[in-house]
């Protein structure tokens, strides 16, 4: 008797085992088909644009796009800021794809006046998926940012140009405050003054791209409205042709100085629809 209720309770033991046994291989295949669910479901997902690749304008550096690079950051970019030789539209085309090369992915594009020429130039690089033109000229395939001024009054600006020797320009530092950064204050316009570069007439104002990128792929453009370097219609004229989303800000030709978090904004949001 007792050697059968030894054995019966074995086997229910046994028995219980296995149930539960059975049940933790059922929660085991159901968490991996969780997981499997949830990786697909990331996979499926649009993945937004990380890399933001700033391009300046004459008279400036990477450094102008200082106030806007960590509010870019601080949403998650990886940004890269390129600094223009100043010889060439060519050479200067070659260094931001020297820069795009370095890109772990998809790139956006972004130009501030003249840089908008270069990045016309340089955008057709695989890796570029879209561009933002700064306050920037954005030249078709044959014409030249200097084609582009010369279809609107001269701005107030160009009176304070002085070139040397060999073509290449400087601004006055009187242009620079009054003209080219006019709302920003005084310690920083000597700043931009002392820093400045000089820009080609001939050979980067003058030269004629070679490649209209602008024609091809997703653009978004800032209008800055109280510009005296590029006349603002002529702003809202390109940006209508390149039909770019565009907004508009009451600004100088710096916009990304005076105005650095509608830029940042601005960017962040385009990187957001590629």
């Amino acid at each position: 008797m007792n050697c059968r209720l030894s054995t019966s309770a074995g086997r229910l033991q046994r028995l219980g085992m296995l149930r539960l046994a059975g049940k933790a291989a059922l929660l085991v295949l159901l968490a991996i088909s969780t997981s499997y669910g949830k990786a697909q479901t990331r996979m499926a997902q649009p993945q937004h644009v990380r890399n933001i690749v700033l391009v300046h304008g004459a008279w400036a550096d990477g450094s102008s796009w200082d106030k806007v690079i960590p509010l870019l950051e601080q949403k998650g970019y990886h940004v890269t800021a390129v600094h223009l030789p100043f010889t060439t539209l060519a050479e200067d085309a070659a260094a931001v794809k020297r820069t795009l090369a370095l890109e772990d992915g998809p790139v956006l594009l972004v130009g501030h006046s003249y840089g908008g020429a270069v990045i016309t130039e340089a955008g057709d690089d695989p890796k570029v998926v879209g561009l933002v033109y700064v306050a920037a000229f954005a030249p078709d395939l044959g014409q030249s940012a200097g084609d582009l001024n010369n279809e609107y009054p001269a701005p107030p600006g160009d009176k304070e140009f002085r070139p040397d020797t060999q073509g290449f320009l400087k601004m006055t530092d009187k242009g620079i405050a009054e003209d080219f950064a006019q709302d920003l204050p005084a310690s920083e316009t000597k700043i931009l003054a002392a820093i400045q570069g000089q820009i080609s007439g001939p050979n980067e104002l003058g030269a004629k791209v070679t490649s209209a990128a602008w024609r091809s792929k997703p653009t978004f453009y800032i209008v800055a409205d109280h510009d005296r370097m590029i006349a603002p219609k002529l702003e809202e004229k390109l940006a209508e042709q390149m039909h770019a989303k565009t907004i508009h800000i009451a600004s100088s030709h710096v916009v990304m100085l005076s105005h650095p978090v509608q830029v940042a904004d601005f960017v962040a949001s385009a990187a957001g629809k590629l």
